[in-house]
């Protein structure tokens, strides 16, 4: 419908156009998420709530401003922290409307802390988490065995820590058997390796004492360390754990929850083994701690009895005192026999166990078996070239008498094959008549002639 001014100018209003709140919804959410499909905001988490499903709800704002943001549970299991209400992040996403309320939010796609990184609050998280349950208390942390006999490592097969361990081990200890679970030290799959390697020797029973070790890195590099499943079957197992991560500097989880850090690998082993030499000198020490302690109270005893002697009260029991230090004499006298003889006899059985060690010695054992194999091959060989040699004998007899029996060789004699016009081999002189061409096979060559005659025997 037009409508005529004064003027007499014809105007036609603009069509009007409805929409329906999900259409106008829809059509600004397309436009939004066009102009905005990926931008990083900068803001600080409120109202924040991790819902059952793994999605994360938050509100990320500013002095002056708000605005709702999600991360679904596809990207928020790759968060190495957990975010909290007043913590400063850095959000990468798109802007979205949510249609059912209309609103306004970001989908986040990764989230990161500002200022410290997420490895580092994380590990400070999981940190605080374990502390408050105890687990880095110093009374429920096992005691390193003196001299163990089992060593169970677990890292890498090619890891450098793997080698300095075992030096050391085969320097100052080499009776101590070393059994190793080979487990990546890096990477995603690194915590649940050795965590499987941990409970493995938890399970079997077999070693003493166990080291995880790894040489120095990055913080990512060492990131397996600190996780929570990791640090709770470090924290939970039976046999006593030394950690050995990283360089002296370098801190993980599993080194507060263990039984023993050590600063590095090969200090972990020197603080496990201890050399034979550090033990026999420290009985010594306490040999000729005991014998001075004895010697001591020995003195003080006789002392006394020569003072209580001098009072006329006693005089009388001299003799009684004097059989009696006669006899005290006689039992420090076998006192120190018996502790020679004790000495002695651990002596000898230390000589006769490191004798065994040496006769149990693999490369020993590997030597003999490897003389034994030798010894083996060798006389196989000889009886190979045995039956070579007679089969070879026995091929040049069957071919002297093949070479007896073959027509050929009575060629080499003078004689000769005849042959009929068919090619048959001609025995009978009435088989040919003359005129006939026969073929004649000569020990070098063949002719070929007419037949003139015949003549029957």
């Amino acid at each position: 419908m037009s409508s005529t001014d004064q003027l007499g100018f014809s105007f036609r209003p603009a069509e009007r156009r409805v929409w329906t709140v999900r259409d106008l919804v829809v059509a600004v959410r397309t436009h939004i998420e066009r102009e905005y499909s990926d931008i990083w905001v900068e803001g600080e988490i409120s109202n924040f709530r991790a819902h059952d499903s793994g999605h994360l709800y938050f509100t990320l704002k500013d002095q002056n401003s708000q605005i709702r943001a999600v991360m679904f549970r596809s990207q928020a299991r790759l968060l190495r922290f957990r975010p909290e209400n007043g913590m400063q992040v850095v959000l990468r996403g798109r802007v979205t409307i949510y249609e059912d309320r209309g609103e306004l939010q970001i989908s986040a796609e990764y989230l990161e802390p500002k200022g410290a990184g997420a490895l580092l609050i994380a590990f400070e998280q999981l940190k605080a988490k374990l502390e408050a349950e105890g687990l880095f208390e110093p009374g429920r942390k096992k005691p390193i065995p003196t001299l163990p006999r089992r060593i169970g490592i677990v890292t890498s097969p090619q890891a450098a820590a793997l080698r300095d361990i075992l030096n050391i081990v085969r320097r100052r200890h080499h009776s101590a058997s070393v059994l190793i679970f080979p487990a990546q030290v890096q990477g995603e799959a690194a915590s649940a390796e050795v965590s499987a390697a941990v409970a493995y020797f938890n399970k079997a029973r077999n070693v003493d004492v166990i080291i995880v070790a790894r040489g120095g890195g990055s913080a990512e590099d060492l990131a397996a360390f600190n996780h929570e499943g990791l640090a709770r079957v470090v924290a939970a197992s039976g046999i006593p754990v030394i950690s050995a991560v990283g360089h002296e500097t370098d801190f993980t989880i599993i080194d507060f929850v263990s039984d023993l850090r050590a600063p590095t690998p090969s200090a972990a082993a020197e603080l496990v083994i201890r050399s034979r030499q550090e033990v026999e000198d420290q009985a010594e020490g306490l040999r000729q701690r005991l014998a001075r302690a004895m010697e001591y109270r020995l003195l003080m005893g006789r002392q006394a009895l020569t003072e209580l002697a001098r009072h006329g009260a006693f005089g009388r029991m001299t003799d009684v005192i004097n059989r009696r230090q006669q006899k005290l004499d006689d039992l420090k006298n076998r006192m120190d026999r018996a502790e020679r003889q004790i000495l002695e006899s651990q002596h000898r059985r230390l000589q006769v166990a490191a004798a065994a060690v040496r006769h149990y010695d693999v490369r020993r054992m590997l030597a003999g078996i490897r003389r034994e194999l030798d010894a083996r091959v060798a006389a196989l060989a000889a009886c190979i070239r045995t039956i070579l040699l007679q089969r070879r004998g026995r091929l040049n007899q069957l071919e002297g008498q093949l070479e007896a029996l073959s027509p050929l060789a009575i060629l080499d004699r003078g004689y000769a094959l005849v042959f009929d016009p068919s090619g048959m081999l001609l025995k009978d002189a009435a088989r040919v008549k003359p005129g006939d061409e026969i073929s004649a096979r000569l020990s070098k060559g063949s002719v070929t002639a007419t037949v003139k005659r015949g003549k029957q025997k």
